[in-house]
């Protein structure tokens, strides 16, 4: 019998995104499984926050248990919003209004001290205690304008000088190969795939 994985997240854009890199129809979210809860986030840490909520899930389901946490880390604002990403400008602020608050803020500033990253640390908690986390990143610029319609959150004004568009003009799976999500996404799942029962999860086909 397969194992299966909750992700403790109710954001659906972010579980297509999940299921998309991890290519795995194993992992639940907290809606599939009809849990609601709410979760302070009050690490000083991405590692912090997504081990908070993945022990919290796991502890109330006794299941195992993965959980992300991430943000915009922006140079010229001393790395805001950070941790605080989800939570900048008020929890339900349309991310079209946090864009442009950055985006003011920012006004004037040149291309040079526009330097800013994408921050994403995974954990998995099991119940038997053990503990795992991944931490990657992407590097990037942040933008004059929202552009493009692909993503969600502040895609639209985080710019990759390489691939010449922000990561909202990207399709899902070209995104998907370089942001910071799909980079720990991956990292974990490599080190799932070395133990038991996980290896199981995912089928040759899938590599």
């Amino acid at each position: 019998m397969r194992s299966k994985i909750i992700f403790a997240t109710g954001n659906e854009e972010k579980m297509k995104e999940i299921r998309m890199i991890l290519a795995c129809e194993e992992i639940t979210s907290l809606q599939e499984e009809g849990i609601e809860t709410h979760i302070e986030e009050n690490g000083a840490t991405f590692e912090e926050n997504a081990l908070i909520k993945a022990r919290t899930i796991g502890k109330q389901t006794g299941k195992i248990t993965m959980a992300d946490d991430s943000g915009l880390e922006i140079d010229y604002l001393n790395k805001e919003p950070g941790i605080y990403s989800a939570r900048y400008g008020g929890e339900d602020t349309p991310y079209s209004i946090k864009n442009k608050m950055l985006l003011d803020r920012l006004k004037g500033v040149p291309d040079e001290k526009r330097t800013a990253r994408f921050v994403c640390a995974i954990a998995v908690v099991f119940p038997d205690g053990r503990e795992m986390t991944v931490r990657e990143s992407v590097e990037g610029q942040i933008g004059y304008e929202e552009r493009g319609r692909h993503g969600f959150g502040y895609d639209p004004i985080f710019y990759v000088p390489e691939y010449g568009c922000t990561m909202g003009e990207m399709e899902p799976e070209e995104k998907n190969k370089i942001s910071h999500r799909g980079r720990a996404l991956k990292e974990m799942k490599k080190q799932l795939q070395r133990s038991e029962p996980f290896s199981s999860l995912w089928e040759e086909r899938h590599e």
